[in-house]
């Protein structure tokens, strides 16, 4: 593969958790009303008073993630959260060496793991802990599992497991399980992004209905089954909230709705709530599907830390 596709989808997801921070749980009305109006580019301060290009947790987590995988070349549970917990205890892997924007399941896991060190019980397993915190920091996993021609199986199990950390539900592991299907169609699929996103939909589906426990959850996704009858969905009928399931339908319809980078980015930050975390969603497989140079360079040249994270994203190069 010519392409670094971890400097595509990395960076994606770091500027859309960058041109989100601002204005983070505002919600759209209140971000088309204000006085400068929608979101157009990268702004400062907002809602943690950080300069522009200020990244949060959900960067920070990928890049923790990103940084196991490569140093070790290979999934090791323990050594991911191991540095999970060099991020929430000493703000590594930050901009600013403090972490901030930590949402309650993943502080959750980390302090559970710091007590009893066990990598397969820290995450919660309720359904009210379904909030988008393992999809956001997902794409290494799925990054690796792809370029290391894993089966599906061995794919979804590691991809499962690297949920499971924080987020152990079912309804969580499988909304980074069909963002890996997702991946994988932009890669093997030729075509318009509409077309490949649904090709790797269908091979996410059609893996999950094989397993009549997985049906049941499967059932929460429904609307994912046609792109093009999800197209014509209303932006009022998509909500942007923090619940994994409206991050992943968000940040699908900001993919199949635009056909450029930025206006991806842009339509992601502008539904409002948590758009950091929807905006750097989409940002990873827009990343992976447009590349690093049709990044905006105004964007990335504000990006806080920008020589460092593209250089974990270079060395990290598993094709």
């Amino acid at each position: 593969m010519d392409r670094n596709i971890c400097l595509d989808g990395i960076m994606g997801v770091v500027v859309g958790d960058a041109l989100g921070c601002p204005v983070q749980f505002m919600d759209r009305e209140e971000i088309r009303n204000r006085a400068i109006g929608p979101v157009a580019g990268m702004e400062g301060h907002g809602t943690y008073d950080m300069p522009a290009g200020t990244w949060t947790d959900d960067s920070s987590l990928t890049l923790a993630l990103l940084d196991s995988i490569r140093e070790l070349r290979e999934i090791d549970l323990e050594d991911i959260m191991t540095r999970f917990v060099d991020w929430y205890e000493n703000g590594e892997y930050t901009p600013f060496g403090e972490a901030f924007d930590i949402g309650n399941t993943c502080s959750f896991a980390i302090e559970n793991f710091e007590k009893k060190h066990d990598v397969f019980t820290c995450g919660r397993t309720t359904e009210h802990s379904n909030g988008n915190g393992s999809l956001m920091r997902i794409l290494p996993a799925c990054i690796y599992a792809y370029t290391s021609n894993m089966s599906d199986e061995d794919a979804i199990k590691v991809i499962h497991a690297v949920s499971g950390l924080t987020h152990n539900h079912l309804r969580s592991k499988m909304a980074c399980g069909l963002y890996y299907f997702c991946m994988k169609g932009i890669l093997d699929s030729k075509g318009a992004l509409k077309n490949r996103l649904q090709k790797g939909l269908d091979m996410g589906f059609a893996f999950y209905e094989k397993d009549i426990m997985d049906r049941v959850e499967l059932a929460y996704y429904g609307r994912l089954r046609d792109l093009s009858e999800f197209h014509e969905v209303p932006e009022s009928k998509i909500k942007s909230s923090g619940y994994v399931l409206d991050s992943l339908e968000a940040a699908l319809w900001t993919l199949i709705k635009t056909d450029n980078f930025k206006d991806c980015l842009l339509m992601a930050v502008n539904l409002g709530d948590d758009t950091d975390t929807i905006a750097a969603i989409a940002g990873g497989l827009a990343g992976i599907y447009y590349g690093y140079d049709c990044i905006p360079e105004e964007w990335l040249s504000v990006i806080q830390r920008r020589e460092w994270v593209e250089s974990q994203c270079r060395m990290s190069d598993f094709s």
